[in-house]
């Protein structure tokens, strides 16, 4: 997908010749109508379908021999093709008894606490006290290990200036680093930084997380891929739905107790996730975090950890200035 990802509201139809490297974060706090990351185009592409016409005949033999033929249009964008193809579909709607409501929830801030407004977060984790934070932007990108109740950066490497940096995972003793759309994923040791290897993986690299078997990757699709830590080969593939339907867009991801948490890029919204059956069990509301006046200057949510011993979520965002403790409560 070599265009741009931009906000829904973007007013400019294309920019695949500007590059990202060359905007300054002053421009994204300036204006929401033009966002820094691009990873894909405005529109979103369309649901899998069919991009023909449905031709449905019902015909009814009269006295006369008279055949009636209804035709139906079928159009919109759950009949297009997801790359432009065609593909017929007899249904477009799953059985109801089939479809699992996902539980309704949102967040309850427990507390806030500083974050560095200029860290474009693309992944964060929490670990022995610890908060490590993967930031992206061409020539800006890095790995962090930040003090949560002050949000000062303690420990830093920066990421090479050609690459954009994306999700965060922690197996062991090592912290797993993936990037957008540099096909290169990084492995470092915690305590030190360094670096001790690199893996490369065909498509994009959104968001990561560790379910204590197998490193958890996202692509922005609606996939979920299952990878050997050691050699990062995919092993297994799960396509996410909800309510029936793909759930496009998952971005960063968190691994808790079993099950996958993903923020869907460009809402306020995270979701639960079966790894098994990939369907979605429940959807976290997380909007209302910030003020007004915060989220003219800020990029969207982008940002989940788990805190074990608390049993609560840390939830912060691109830009944002806050990082937020939050328990998850019924709507």
């Amino acid at each position: 997908m070599a265009a741009r990802k931009k906000r829904p509201n973007e007013s400019r139809p294309d920019a695949k010749s500007e590059s990202k490297s060359s905007k300054k974060k002053s421009d994204v706090r300036s204006t929401r109508a033009e966002s820094p990351r691009a990873k894909r185009a405005s529109a979103p592409p369309p649901a899998k379908g069919s991009s023909g016409t449905k031709w449905l005949y019902v015909g009814a033999l009269g006295f006369f021999g008279v055949v009636a033929a209804v035709v139906v249009a079928q159009g919109g964008p759950e009949s297009r093709g997801r790359r432009g193809g065609t593909e017929e579909v007899t249904d477009v709607s799953p059985p109801r008894s089939s479809v699992q409501i996902p539980e309704a929830l949102r967040v309850r801030v427990v507390e806030r606490r500083p974050h560095d407004p200029d860290a474009f977060t693309q992944g964060l984790l929490w670990h022995d006290g610890a908060l490590y934070e993967s930031t992206g932007l061409e020539g800006e990108s890095s790995l962090r290990r930040v003090d949560l109740t002050s949000g000062e950066v303690r420990q830093r490497v920066e990421v090479p200036e050609e690459l954009f940096a994306e999700g965060l995972a922690l197996v062991g003793d090592r912290l797993f680093q993936i990037t957008w759309q540099n096909h290169k994923a990084f492995v470092y040791d915690r305590s030190t930084f360094e670096k001790v290897r690199e893996h490369e993986y065909e498509g994009e690299g959104w968001g990561l997380c560790y379910d204590g078997t197998h490193l958890v990757m996202s692509d922005g699709s609606d996939r979920l891929f299952f990878r050997d830590p050691e050699t990062f080969e995919v092993r297994r593939t799960v396509h996410v739905t909800k309510v029936g339907r793909p759930l496009r867009y998952l971005n960063e991801l968190e691994c808790v107790n079993g099950k996958v948490w993903a923020n869907v890029w460009q809402r306020d919204e995270i979701v639960r996730i079966d790894p098994q059956s990939g369907v979605v069990e429940a959807t976290v509301d997380a909007s209302g975090l910030l003020t007004r006046e915060e989220r003219r200057r800020t990029d969207v949510l982008n940002g989940i950890a788990w805190l074990p011993d608390r049993e609560r979520f840390l939830i912060t965002g691109k830009l944002w200035p806050w990082t937020f403790e939050v328990e998850l409560v019924e709507r």
